[in-house]
């Protein structure tokens, strides 16, 4: 029986391009859901009588037809009874979608072929690695894709996976309030894979996250880098996930670890091109000064966080972890890129602030919602422009007070 594809909240951004001479490229880290994305586009392609073809790379049959060149491949479609001499001069077009590209030896020049000479082939395609990627896509592609970034799923993409109905901004009963944040919690205390997110037995959850780890984090990865220190890399991610919301003190690690502070710093760019944390980078009106301030590190998601750092899934949601959770979702919403944080030399200090078009916005997070507007909140006021006085205070347990204290879920 085949399984349930369900729609991601970024599909209807990508179908925005389907019909462009864009090659839309999808990439992310392993299992957050980049090939049922590519099928469920496959399958509504299909429903509008659209020719398709889905290639997975990771099998080497394939791979070995499309690193031969551009003109096998298409003798390859040929043979599988692709038209493509019909298709030509129409305004039809065959949608050909690749799964893993970073498989192909040389995958630029392949793609840039087919996109400027080819236009009745339509190119979706996804990769795993930043990294690998970057290192394999040369600059001839630049102006020919259109890059999206997937994560593990939103919360409000598990309240779709979950069939759990909500709308955005409609007041909520007491009743549903809780149904969400449970649901919540449970979000932060698992994480967002969709395979997590799907499984109910925790023990289960505790075997898939564990399987991520094992063969992603300690080996794709390890081995994509050709990493030698295998142990003392494994430490750094553990040590790592137990600091995520925290300063990122490189000199600490290093001594800590016993890795170089070149190597610490080489494996933290590894592990943000493979999206598995963030470095998120102080607010400050002056550029410079932001740039050579030191960032904080952040996990994306708060299930591999737990198990790296504890080793087991949790009962009772930890603050540090409640407040991965809010940045997970900011990312999400918003981009890694519009989100910093406020610290003063006197340390006092706002988790987030959001950069928007109409002015920045603090975020606090709290597990349990406060009585009153933290002082760091009001020391920012006074520090950034008067006439900007917004904030939000992102709370879980208790009850909002004020206004601008809302739920995860209201952001």
């Amino acid at each position: 029986m085949a399984s349930t594809l369900y729609k991601r909240i970024i599909i209807e951004t990508l179908i925005k391009y389907l019909y462009t001479n864009d090659i839309i490229v999808i990439h992310g880290a392993r299992q957050v859901g980049k090939t049922s994305i590519l099928m469920y586009l496959q399958q509504q392609l299909q429903g509008k009588a659209e020719k398709t073809c889905y290639i997975d790379l990771e099998d080497n049959r394939y791979t070995s037809i499309l690193d031969q060149g551009v003109d096998n491949f298409l003798t390859f479609l040929r043979e599988e009874g692709y038209p493509l001499e019909n298709l030509i001069g129409t305004d039809k077009k065959l949608f050909v979608l690749i799964d893993e590209i970073q498989y192909l030896a040389d995958p630029s020049p392949f793609l840039k072929l087919l996109a400027d000479h080819h236009h009745e082939i339509k190119l979706i395609i996804s990769g795993s690695s930043s990294f690998e990627m970057k290192g394999k896509f040369s600059d001839s592609l630049v102006g020919r894709t259109v890059n999206f970034e997937i994560y593990p799923l939103s919360f409000r993409e598990l309240l779709i996976f979950r069939g759990v109905h909500f709308i955005p901004k409609l007041q909520m009963t007491d009743k549903k309030v809780k149904e969400i944040r449970d649901l919540y919690e449970e979000y932060a205390l698992y994480g967002g894979y969709p395979k997590i997110v799907l499984t109910s037995d925790v023990s289960m959850k505790e075997k898939y996250l564990q399987q991520i780890i094992d063969t992603y984090i300690r080996k794709d990865i390890r081995d994509l880098a050709e990493i030698k220190e295998v142990t003392k890399f494994n430490n750094l991610v553990a040590l790592l996930a137990s600091q995520s919301g925290n300063l990122l003190n490189i000199t600490e690690i290093s001594n800590t670890t016993g890795l170089a502070k070149q190597t610490v710093e080489r494996y933290l760019f590894l592990l943000e091109q493979t999206y598995i944390i963030r470095l998120v980078h102080p607010y400050s009106r002056n550029l410079r000064t932001e740039l050579f301030r030191t960032p904080k590190v952040f996990f994306y998601d708060t299930g591999l966080l737990q198990m790296l750092w504890l080793k087991r899934m949790q009962r009772e949601l930890l603050g540090s972890v409640f407040e991965t959770s809010v940045f997970s979702e900011l990312v999400k919403l918003y981009s890694p890129e519009q989100i910093g944080f406020w610290r003063t030399k006197d340390k006092k200090e706002i988790d987030f602030i959001l950069y928007r078009p109409e002015g920045v916005l603090p975020i606090e997070a709290k597990l349990q919602f406060t009585h009153s507007i933290p002082t760091a909140l009001k020391s920012f006021w006074k520090y950034g422009d008067p006439s900007l006085v917004d904030f939000r205070l992102v709370g879980l347990n208790g009850t909002p007070n004020l206004p601008k204290m809302i739920y995860p879920w209201e952001l």
